[in-house]
């Protein structure tokens, strides 16, 4: 059976203020890699965004998912799958967002309310009012800007069990023995900021192609996800 693979953690340049990498040259990589998709998730507002929050709404937002944009349309050229998601940062916990599109965000600037409260669960119930989901993106990683570890597993509705950006495996190990405690679905995802020599890529399996985000909402929910690639 054939399975697709896609990355679902990837930072561009053009949203991202850590990356190093412009969306168009992610959807090159990843087709050179052979993969079938990814998820662009750069930084939201409150995280390490490219965009300044100094100009209004709509044109913040229009700025910030040119990454994904471009990546899109690179990928509608070369035959790869884009699709559009975020990162947004409380203190520590970085949670992956699926499913609110650039429209709706553009429609709603009260969500940045939502998120500058710094209330996890509040940003969560938000989300999913709203028809998306959240994934704890590497819930055990230790870094300077990560005061305490901090765990909502009866909020969130998948775990990061694999980052490939973690070096040391124990911060996978222990995503995937949370996620099993909590029988929490799996997800994946390389979090690339730069293709080089320190950079692996790693993602999701899947037993289709998908045709949108909501549907690869449903691969996370009813956990149809059916391996990771390492």
């Amino acid at each position: 059976m054939k399975l697709y693979k896609y990355d679902t953690h990837v930072h561009t340049s053009e949203g991202s203020a850590c990356s190093g990498t412009k969306g168009e040259y992610h959807a090159v990589k990843y087709k050179e890699l052979g993969y079938d998709g990814i998820i662009i998730t750069d930084h939201f507002f409150r995280g390490y965004c490219a965009v300044p929050n100094t100009i209004p709404w709509k044109e913040r937002v229009e700025l910030f998912c040119k990454g994904y944009e471009n990546a899109k349309s690179k990928g509608e050229e070369i035959g790869l799958d884009v699709f559009f998601g975020f990162e947004t940062s409380f203190d520590g916990v970085d949670i992956l967002t699926y499913g609110l599109e650039k429209s709706f965000i553009i429609n709603h600037p009260e969500f940045m309310d939502v998120m500058d409260t710094g209330d996890v669960k509040a940003y969560i119930n938000y989300v999913h009012s709203n028809g998306g989901i959240c994934v704890h993106a590497h819930p055990f990683r230790e870094a300077w800007y990560v005061p305490n570890i901090r765990l909502f597993p009866r909020d969130i509705d998948a775990v990061e069990i694999v980052n490939g950006s973690h070096t040391d495996k124990k911060f996978n190990e222990r995503a995937k023995y949370f996620a099993d405690s909590y029988e929490l679905p799996y997800t994946a995802g390389s979090d690339t900021h730069n293709h080089g020599e320190k950079e692996t890529t790693t993602g999701v399996l899947l037993d289709h192609r998908l045709t949108s985000i909501k549907d690869y909402i449903d691969c996370v929910i009813n956990k149809k996800i059916c391996d990771i690639c390492e």
